[in-house]
């Protein structure tokens, strides 16, 4: 059964008559996730992800022998080995940096006391200070020559790096709210009746229009017109293009919301949702609501049954919609079967049609959109394609950054039909999986059952999450359930348990790659624990390790000396337009600042060594 049919049917049985839609080449499937998997939230790991070394095809059923080895070891408490790309000039800096960011006054009125030593000391000196402080800290650099020079030293080290412009329109609050509601309220839902019917969670609010609030350590974009997307879309192009420049394994970074007019991302998530649901509904019908996702299977008899008595055709007709090359052959449809059901056709805005549970119909998310509307869609998947032929091109693997879960169901639909078009012969697109989120292993588990089906390679970056405070807000606020796990333990664990998960994969089929992004030193060692139990090599180039530029060090230098891939995330851009970034990764690592006791007790641990050991001036050697 193709969408299309059952929008033909259900557009008969309600007497409208509805086109068939469109979306990009491919069938889209949600990985809107039910709720069941419960575990944590948390802040911020890290960001990066590189591409692998290409590999054999091989199939899920036979996997390579495995080359059982010594176990890999990394002392992590070495400061000697950690530190030994860092000048003392370059610890001191660290040192204070962190001890800054531990200062509450200093962090709330940054701002103010940035603009304050501009207009009491100049530009130039302003500048200058900037660079041994925080901009030394966590920015490469102006430009890409300007970054080069910190690129090969961490390389010799045995860490790579993932490019970021880090460039951020400096908006007032008022400004980012109005911004938000142009973009993500369509003129068909301004002047619709039916808009009040949408779903809250999926609705914008003006109180939650800034999306920069309680987020930690994340790029923000807001829609302004078109021509700002085309120019977004050419500073990744840039990114990409100096990624692959930069080191033969070149990774880079996007995000959806930079790309297009949100208001297609709220919709398209409300559909994804909706057709969950009316999975859902139907399996509660033969009393499988209980049972594990994957394990939901609808048999096809029952199925016809139901479909037939909300109207949508003769049961023998019902029956030609599931006779596909697959789909039905083994008498039952499960969650995937019912995703691929959602194919691509036509009309873009005919994907919004959405399953009224009360009735059984099909019916429109909005009445109508505009010519206009209907080309902004078009245009956000053309660059996303663009973005990624370019990765393609240049040897580059490309991540699509994870968001706010009203814009995720969509966003992780478009990159797996990236991946499915992409990662037909290595691993070339990246999802991102937000490991707070409750739905996180039913997300995980869901995408890497599709690829084996489907037999491309799976891609994960695990985080644990970057917009917890924002997110726990807006649930409370408007009144939908909280989509984030009850507490850090709760989290922890979910990482861990998706984690275990994308490595068996690995071990199973060596198919699946990820980027453990991860500031928290346990996970670290959970990881290289189930990686030697495996037998998995840190030279098969499967699992990657990420942390953000600026931040520990003791992790990725080890690491990275140890043989393991593993990758700064590099953020760069004029002094003054990269402000407003530097502003909030302040106010958002605050916490994690104040309880990086352990790190700043490292790097005075190496201080001292090299003062005791008459090392005044140590000068890294590479």
């Amino acid at each position: 059964m193709s969408y299309a049919k059952l929008v033909s049917a259900l557009a008969r049985a309600n007497s409208t008559n509805v086109n068939k839609m469109l979306v990009s080449p491919g069938r889209y499937r949600s990985t809107v996730a039910s709720a069941k998997s419960q575990e944590e939230r948390s802040q911020l790991e890290g960001c990066a992800v590189v591409e692998a070394e290409p590999v054999e095809l091989i199939s899920h059923t036979e996997a390579p022998p495995k080359a059982r080895r010594s176990h890999v070891k990394v002392d992590f408490d070495n400061t000697q080995e950690a530190y030994k790309s860092k000048g003392n000039i370059e610890l001191l800096r660290s040192l204070l940096v962190f001890r800054l960011c531990a200062i509450d006054v200093l962090v709330e009125k940054n701002k103010e006391l940035m603009e304050l030593t501009k207009k009491l000391f100049g530009q130039r000196i302003f500048e200058k200070m900037m660079k041994m402080t925080f901009y030394g800290q966590f920015v490469a650099g102006e430009d890409h020559n300007a970054i080069k020079p910190l690129i090969r030293k961490n390389r010799a080290f045995g860490v790579g790096a993932v490019l970021d412009y880090s460039v951020e329109e400096d908006l007032t609050q008022e400004e980012a709210e109005k911004k938000e509601m142009d973009s993500c309220v369509s003129e068909a839902e301004r002047e619709s009746p039916d808009a009040d019917q949408r779903e809250k969670k999926y609705k914008a609010h003006r109180q939650f229009g800034d999306r920069r609030g309680g987020v930690i350590s994340a790029r923000t974009y807001f829609y302004a017109d078109e021509a700002k997307c085309d120019t977004q879309m050419e500073t990744f192009l840039n990114c990409i293009k100096a990624s692959g420049g930069a080191s033969a394994d070149g990774f880079s970074a996007i995000k959806m919301t930079a790309l297009g007019r949100p208001q297609f991302l709220l919709q398209f998530s409300e559909v994804l949702v909706k057709w969950r649901r009316f999975f859902n509904f139907l399996a509660a019908q033969q009393g499988k609501s209980e049972m594990m996702l994957l394990e939901q299977k609808l048999e096809l008899d029952e199925l016809k049954e139901s479909l037939a008595k909300m109207g949508l055709g003769a049961k023998d007709d019902i029956g030609n919609w599931f006779s596909g090359e697959k789909l039905g052959l083994s008498g039952a449809i499960d969650l995937l079967d019912w995703n691929s059901l959602i194919n691509n056709t036509t009309k873009i805005s005919n994907l919004l049609m959405v399953p009224n549970l009360k009735t059984g119909q099909l019916e429109p998310l909005l009445k109508t959109f505009t010519a206009e509307e209907e080309s902004q869609m078009k245009r956000m998947l053309q660059r996303v394609d663009i973005l990624a032929n370019h990765a393609v091109e240049h040897g580059v693997r490309l991540m699509v950054d994870a968001e706010q879960t009203y814009f995720q169901p969509a966003i992780s639909r478009l990159t797996l039909e990236m991946q499915r078009k992409f990662n037909r012969e290595k691993p070339i697109i990246f999802n991102t999986y937000q490991c707070y989120l409750k739905e996180a292993y039913d997300n995980v588990t869901m995408d890497i059952e599709l690829s084996r089906r489907e037999g491309w390679y799976f891609g994960a970056k695990l985080v644990r999450g970057a917009y917890m405070y924002q997110e726990r807000d807006r649930a409370k606020e408007i009144g939908y359930e909280d989509p984030i796990n009850p507490d850090y333990e709760a989290t922890n664990r979910m990482y861990h348990k998706c984690l275990e998960y994308v490595l068996e994969e690995i071990d199973n089929s060596r198919k699946a790659n990820v980027m453990v992004a991860s500031h928290n030193e346990d996970t670290v060692k959970f990881t290289l624990e189930k990686m030697n139990e495996m037998g998995l090599s840190p030279t098969e180039n499967k699992v990657y390790f990420g942390q953000l530029l600026g931040m520990c060090d003791q992790i990725s230098f080890p690491l990275g000396q140890a043989g393991f891939p593993v990758y700064k995330y590099v953020p760069y851009g004029p002094v003054n337009e990269v402000i407003p970034y530097l502003s909030r990764r302040a106010q958002e690592n605050r916490g994690f600042m104040k309880g990086s006791q352990r790190e700043r007790s490292l790097l005075w641990r190496e201080l001292k060594r090299r003062l005791l050991s008459g090392q005044v001036v140590y000068r890294p050697s590479y």
